[in-house]
């Protein structure tokens, strides 16, 4: 037994060497078992085995590979070798320490016995713990399954306390959408996505709120395009306001440009008048019109807002352009209920309003639209306008109605151009209607002219109050001089000047309008243009009308020569209006060939009209001097008044002279009064070269001068009071009778053959014709005894005249 005891002590390395008593003692016994089996010449035992065995190590894959080596046998050997070694040692081992050995095993049996008595006194002690224990165990497992509740419990709190956070969470997002606060909705979703979905317990209710979180994200999105839609519906409703309210501002700002320039040209009418010292004040009103111009685009910014945090941006901006676009193309579209004058504002201002929405849009949605879509949408509104512009226009035929158009567009224009559009196209089709309007504008004022001047007596107006003197005279710097006349006032021109003065003041005003606040930034040169045209083809050729109608009488004539002088004169104060209202300083029209063209026409057609007055007075002169002919030429006495006829003609030029001198300018005047004696001349001298006189007589030629001799008493006195000597002319009224004095003092002259002498005919007969003299000294056959019998005691110096007649007579004949 001792044997096995050491045998399995040996076999296990592992085993305790306490039991040894002396550290040398394995040295001793593993030395021995070799030098004996050296001795014994047993070699046969591999080392590499014997150490694999010492180690306790597994021997299986020996033992196979032995087997599969087919050498089972000599692993056997070697096996057997091995136990006999150990045997050997074992005995050995036993031999050297027997004593120690044997204390041992007594001691190891006290111990065993020490050992059973503790055993049997540990069992009591067991029985006795067991028996106090029990109850203690009870008490503990019921501990233990407490414990087990409270783990339960915690974890159940903690569970419950995700589950009310996220069941508060998912009221707090109920009550925002409720209420409708998208956007904190969204955050509370969002929240619960990241922070609480992946923590909640509860699998059902996870999945629930998994479920509705796309649901209520969906609901969000219908819940935003819906108020979107409704706001699209109110703006485009709201838009015609918009637009109105903004182009009224324009109109305002326009307006309250206009007046300062009003108060400018004040200034510089009463600086060149030299009246009082010009003040300039520009007054500036602040308006704060983004305050009137408020509309609201909340649900633009909460739809676009809502759809960012959504995610799908680009899907929102894709419909509120598709659907801006859908609406613009609606309002581009012209009511063909009402003709476009009367629907042209309410079509324009809602164009007007969607733009100023679409850049306030673009200014503060944070990217919604972008420049080149709103480009794209304003050049595809601006192509459709210009294309309905050039349409409307091609068709009117009213002046007035494209102006209210061009006006308003102009608004349109000066709104949008503020917002930043390119408006250039739109103005270029006004500009390009500007020929068309002025033609329109020439043919009304050409209407207008006619009924001015088929309303208009011709006569000189008589101004009975101060505010018609203010409104026909002063108004259009008419007057004479800056005093103010005694009342009733007759005016040297007939009412036709001032109606036609407003008509000219109302086309510059037009024209400026229509030309003014577009393209053109200098527009005078253009509004002096049409003005010339107006002046030239209408008034001009309105008066020319009047003038070579035939229907005239003298004063008429005389009226339209003396209106067309004022016409002429008032050529620089159209050309000055003109200036004022371009707002052009007057320093530019008054240089060199800066006036108007029509001013000349103008002078031309003065002297058209005064060469009509003339052949009127002149036809009416004939109609007098016809009756020359029925005097007697060959009277034996002489008239004792002179002929009755002259006497007529002279009462018709003092009532002509009457009537010009408060009509014509003494210019005219003095035209007109000489043209007259000169034609009264003329028809003195042709009546003595008639065919149907055949002869006359010393008395004939003695009535004719004194019929002469009144009309020369006619003419100085007339030269003088009327103050055509004032006009320092070298040629007064009574030298527009020397032909005709000439002839008479030749044919009364005592020796009218000194004619033939140059000295003398430069002296006193320059202005007779050698041909009219012969062919009238051949007709004049005096003879002493038939005509001159009663003065016998004259019949030397008579027949001294004849003698020397006859010698002229024959002398003028060998001359020609």
């Amino acid at each position: 037994m001792s044997l096995l005891l050491f045998g399995s002590i040996s076999a296990n390395p592992r085993a305790p060497l306490s039991l040894l008593s002396n550290r040398n003692l394995t040295k001793t016994m593993s030395a021995q078992p070799k030098r004996r089996a050296a001795e014994n010449g047993e070699t046969g035992i591999d080392p590499g085995l014997t150490t694999l065995i010492s180690n306790g190590e597994d021997l299986g894959p020996i033992v196979r590979h032995a087997f599969e080596a087919g050498k089972p046998e000599a692993l056997l050997h070697q096996l057997r070798n091995i136990v006999k070694q150990k045997e050997v040692e074992i005995e050995e081992l036993c031999k050297l320490h027997y004593e120690d050995f044997i204390i041992a095993v007594d001691e190891l049996r006290g111990v065993l016995v020490d050992a059973e008595e503790l055993k049997i006194m540990l069992s009591g002690e067991n029985l006795r713990l067991q028996e106090v224990a029990s109850s203690l165990l009870s008490k503990l497992e019921e501990l233990l399954e407490l414990y087990s509740i409270k783990k339960n419990v915690a974890e159940a709190i903690k569970a419950l306390k995700v589950c009310v956070q996220v069941s508060n969470l998912c009221l707090t997002c109920n009550n925002h959408i409720s209420d409708g606060r998208f956007h904190p909705a969204l955050k509370t979703l969002n929240l619960i996505e990241k922070d609480y979905l992946h923590k909640i317990p509860i699998k059902a209710l996870r999945r629930v709120i998994e479920k509705q979180v796309p649901a209520i994200k969906f609901h969000i999105e219908k819940k935003v395009t819906s108020e979107f839609n409704d706001w699209l519906v109110k703006v485009r409703s709201t838009a015609r306001e918009i637009g109105q309210m903004s182009i009224g501002q324009a109109s305002s700002a326009r307006q309250r440009d206009e007046e300062m320039r009003v108060r400018q040209r004040e200034a510089e009418e009463q600086s060149r008048s030299k009246v009082g010292e010009c003040v300039y004040t520009l007054d500036v009103e602040q308006t704060d019109e983004d305050s009137v111009l408020e509309f609201d685009l909340t649900p633009v910014y909460r739809a676009h807002h809502i759809y960012t945090i959504l995610g799908i941006e680009e899907r929102f901006r894709d419909y509120y352009y598709n659907n801006r676009m859908m609406q613009l193309n609606l309002d581009l579209q012209i009511s063909t209920a009402q003709p476009f004058l009367e629907s042209h504002q309410p079509f324009f201002a809602q164009i007007a309003g969607f733009f100023i929405v679409e850049d306030r849009v673009l200014r503060t949605a944070g990217g919604l639209l972008s420049e080149t879509q709103v480009e794209t949408i304003w050049d595809t509104a601006l192509a459709k306008m210009t294309s309905i512009l050039e349409n409307q226009f091609s068709s009117m035929d009213t002046a007035s109605h494209l102006l209210l158009i061009k006006d308003f567009v102009t608004l349109l224009g000066s709104t949008l151009r503020r917002c930043g559009y390119r408006v250039t196209p739109l103005l270029e089709v006004l500009d390009n209607s500007r020929d068309k309007y002025h033609e329109l504008l020439l043919d009304e004022c050409r209407k207008q002219m006619t009924d001015i001047l088929s309303n208009d007596s011709f006569e000189q107006m008589v101004i009975r109050k101060e505010y018609e003197y203010n409104m026909n005279v002063l108004s259009f710097h008419l007057q004479a001089s800056d005093a103010v006349p005694v009342f009733p006032y007759v005016a040297p021109f007939s009412s036709s000047v001032p109606d036609s003065c407003r008509m000219i003041r109302s086309f510059i005003d037009d024209s400026v309008s229509y030309l003014s606040y577009g393209g053109h930034i200098n527009f005078y040169d253009v509004v002096k243009k049409y003005l010339d045209k107006l002046l030239i083809e209408v008034l001009n050729q309105s008066l020319l009308n009047m003038i070579h109608g035939g229907s005239l009488g003298v004063t008429q004539a005389m009226q339209i020569a003396a209106n067309i002088a004022v016409f002429e004169r008032a050529c620089d104060l159209f050309l000055w209006q003109a200036a004022q209202r371009c707002g052009v300083p007057v320093r530019l029209i008054e240089r060199p060939h800066a006036g108007l063209a029509a001013k000349a026409v103008l002078k031309a057609s003065q002297n058209a009209a005064f060469n009509a007055l003339v052949n009127l007075v002149n036809t009416k002169l004939d109609d007098y001097m016809a009756l020359i002919n029925n005097i007697n030429w060959i009277a034996d006495e002489p008239p004792q008044s002179g002929n009755e006829c002259m006497n007529e003609l002279v009462v018709y030029l003092e009532t002509l002279l009457s009537s010009a001198q408060q009509i014509l300018p003494l210019e005219a005047l003095y035209k007109l009064i000489t043209g007259a004696l000169d034609h009264i001349s003329d028809s003195v001298v042709t009546a003595f070269l008639s065919d149907n006189i055949k002869r006359f007589t010393l008395s004939a030629v003695i009535g004719i001068d004194s019929d002469l001799k009144k009309l020369e008493t006619f003419a100085e006195e007339s030269f003088y009071d009327t103050g055509l000597s004032d006009l320092k002319k070298d040629r007064s009224l009574k030298d527009c009778l020397v032909e005709s004095r000439q002839l008479i003092n030749l044919l009364l002259s005592n020796q009218p053959e000194n004619f033939m002498n140059p000295v003398i005919r430069q002296k006193n007969y320059g202005a007779l014709d050698y041909k009219k003299v012969a062919s009238i000294c051949e007709k004049f056959k005096d003879s002493p005894d038939r005509l001159f019998g009663s003065l016998s005691n004259r019949n030397a110096k008579t027949n001294a005249r004849k003698k020397s007649m006859d010698m002229l007579k024959k002398r003028l004949k060998d001359f020609n």
